[in-house]
């Protein structure tokens, strides 16, 4: 790379960290309010979610005019400090990295499903997508990372922390509110949760059924179980006649099916929980579940218990 170049990459990298835009994304998902995969760009699920966070904090009435990104940055977080941190690739992240095959019947053999790059991983850990940690990071070979690389991301706390109880000495840990209502809006394709006085607590992009027969009627349901680390049980969507179903369990971890975090409801094979493809959030696509970026659905599965209620707008 020559030095013209690297001036260039350094000087975009800082334009790019400076953004008033991609600054505003990380601080509304600090607040509870999610546009999903961190990118720096102006998009529906950001604006949804600064038009949530404005409308929740009485800063401007419903059906308003609401400020574009930039207004809206000095306006409710001018004075922030940085929200950014500087990490270090380690020799545990690196062996951590895992192949994951196609074969159904050999992923059933993997210890677990976990992180194959370390792009997917640091991008995961700064509720980023993977485009916006390469332009925070442009000196960066990803394809060659070794031990001892300095990675810029946003500050946010592992997603692991999310599954531990509070504890005295972990200042970093959020304490999480409890959700008395969890509240989906399959028209908007969003997942929000109140507190007990009707505050919202948390409001996320999330994906429903492309078909919309399976969508869950609108109603009142619960959550029945919550579980961190989940298998998933694979099941072909076609079996040959006169052959047997195959299924498989598939083990736990980032890349399994359904993400780091499971919130089953009352309606069989339903749930709420995570996903590998983050980017693919606010879509519809699944399979019927609704599905959240798994820093979400971490977070979620913090603030929700068995008996939890969850109710199904249009």
């Amino acid at each position: 790379m020559t030095v013209a170049i690297q001036v260039f990459a350094a000087f975009f990298a800082a334009s790019f960290a400076d953004s008033k835009t991609l600054a505003l994304q990380i601080h509304l998902d600090r607040a509870g309010y999610s546009c999903s995969a961190i990118d720096g760009q102006w998009g529906e699920k950001s604006k949804r979610a600064l038009e949530r966070y404005l409308v929740d904090q009485r800063l401007f009435g419903e059906g308003g005019r609401f400020p574009g990104p930039e207004q809206a940055f000095d306006l409710l977080f001018a004075g922030a400090s940085s929200p950014f941190r500087t990490e270090t690739v380690t020799a545990e992240d690196l062996a951590a990295l895992t192949s994951i095959p196609e074969d159904p019947a050999a992923k059933a053999d993997l210890p677990r499903m976990g992180y194959e790059t370390i792009k997917e991983m640091f991008a995961e850990r700064g509720h980023l997508s993977q485009p916006a940690l390469v332009k925070l990071n442009p000196g960066v070979d990803w394809a060659h990372v070794k031990a001892g690389q300095k990675i810029v991301l946003p500050d946010f706390p592992p997603m692991s922390d999310e599954f531990l109880a509070a504890e005295r000495g972990r200042p970093n840990r959020p304490k999480r509110p409890e959700a008395s209502l969890v509240r989906v809006s399959v028209s908007r394709c969003t997942v929000s949760a109140y507190d007990a006085n009707g505050a919202t607590i948390a409001h996320f992009p999330c994906s429903i059924a492309a078909d919309k027969a399976k969508v869950p009627s609108r109603g009142e349901l619960k959550i029945t179980s919550c579980v961190a680390w989940p298998n998933f049980t694979y099941t072909p969507d076609h079996t040959p006649s006169g052959r047997k179903v195959r299924r498989h369990v598939w083990p736990e971890g980032e890349n399994c099916p359904v993400g780091v975090a499971w919130m089953g409801l009352n309606l069989p094979g339903y749930g709420i929980h995570g996903t590998p493809r983050p980017e693919s959030i606010g879509y519809t696509g699944s399979h019927g579940c609704f599905r959240l970026a798994n820093w979400n659905a971490a977070r979620l599965l913090a603030m929700c218990k068995p008996g939890t209620k969850v109710a199904v707008d249009p």
